[in-house]
């Protein structure tokens, strides 16, 4: 079942409560009623056609509105991709961390084996803040740069260099899967660590971890499959209109 706009928002919270995490992301808060995702949309300053295919994207795996997401501007696509980063930054590793933390300190019998765990969460969380430094600045101020470049009336020679030294395709070869370290660490704790005294933290740790790859993986495809595409059309479009070769 996908979201419509005159759905109820309570009611797509029901029908899936991680959707929580994209209100937040979008600063839409609780106590929205009876309202419409139309209406609660309109209330917080949201774009509801761009919020319906985020949502949608994100509740059902197999929905993935490519062309449609296309259509949307860089700096929406871009903001809602910082919005995420900082509730990655903010709330969900911290999150996990704390998790991790409490298992260090509980599972006194097996000291050694969460020290590893932490200290293996701990380099991937660096690899993050890593790959989102380098997002933020270096690959979201370029796809601003050239939206821009491709709505002007008049191509700026400057542009047309800082294309020659950077490029979309250089993201697309540098962008590397931040995913993958997770199901690793999902795995050690699922094959290689013995049971942990406290069973139910240490489940609930691993729910946290299937949550946020899953985010994450959502979170690359709308880079992968919208944005990259989107920004080679608008370069090679730039190129053309400085009667360049693309």
């Amino acid at each position: 079942m996908l979201v419509t706009k005159d759905l109820k928002m309570a009611d797509v919270v029901h029908m899936n409560h991680f959707s929580l995490s994209i209100l937040d992301r979008f600063g839409i808060e609780l106590g929205f009623g009876d309202k419409t995702v139309e209406e609660t949309c309109t209330e917080f300053n949201v774009d509801p056609s761009f919020f319906l295919e985020i949502i949608n994207a994100f509740i059902d795996k197999d929905y993935f509105p490519k062309k449609q997401l296309q259509g949307f501007s860089v700096k929406l696509i871009t903001d809602y991709l910082q919005k995420t980063h900082k509730y990655y930054i903010e709330i969900k590793v911290p999150e996990i961390e704390s998790h991790i933390d409490e298992l260090v300190n509980t599972c006194y019998s097996q000291k050694e084996n969460m020290s590893l765990l932490k200290r293996f969460f701990e380099e991937y969380n660096t690899e993050l803040h890593h790959h989102i430094l380098r997002e933020e600045t270096v690959v979201f101020p370029y796809t601003q740069m050239i939206e821009d470049a491709f709505y002007a009336d008049k191509i700026d020679i400057g542009i047309i260099k800082h294309m020659k030294e950077y490029s979309i395709d250089i993201f697309e070869k540098e962008h590397d899967d931040i995913e993958e370290k997770l199901y690793d660490l999902k795995n050690i704790i699922i094959k290689y660590l013995p049971q942990p005294n406290n069973k139910a933290l240490c489940q609930h740790l691993l729910h946290e971890l299937f949550g946020l790859e899953k985010d994450i993986n959502d979170h690359s495809r709308i880079e992968d499959k919208v944005l990259v595409p989107k920004i080679r059309a608008m370069e090679k479009e730039i190129k053309k209109k400085a009667g360049l070769k693309s």
